[in-house]
């Protein structure tokens, strides 16, 4: 199953995302991905577009991104936060929840 969606110029230009930035060639991104994988998969939705670091200079420069991998949190067009140091699948939903519990935390009823 393929997760993630592909980035575009038009989803930059919303005020909120999750955008996973990454280099085909780097190691450590392939964990990263799966580990984002995994939590799309949890929930069987979509939640984060993805972009190839080497298409997109300009926005790597504006949004000051240090390193690959590196989760973006926007919202509110804004940027919340960004990750660097994934760790684990669960240090990822701390995050996501920290920002946007509203889609991660499921009332049962």
């Amino acid at each position: 199953m393929i997760f993630l969606k592909k980035v575009t110029n038009d989803i930059l230009k919303q005020d909120s995302y999750f955008l996973f930035i990454n280099s085909p060639f780097c190691g450590t991104c392939h964990v990263a991905r799966s580990m984002l994988d995994q939590i799309e998969s949890i929930y069987h939705e979509e939640f984060f577009y993805e972009m190839n670091a080497s298409f997109f200079p300009e926005f790597m420069q504006e949004h000051k991104i240090e390193s690959v991998p590196c989760l973006l949190i926007r919202k509110d067009n804004e940027t919340k936060e960004k990750i660097y140091a994934f760790r684990s699948v669960s240090n990822i939903f701390k995050h996501l929840i920290y920002h946007e519990p509203e889609r991660f935390i499921k009332d049962e009823e």
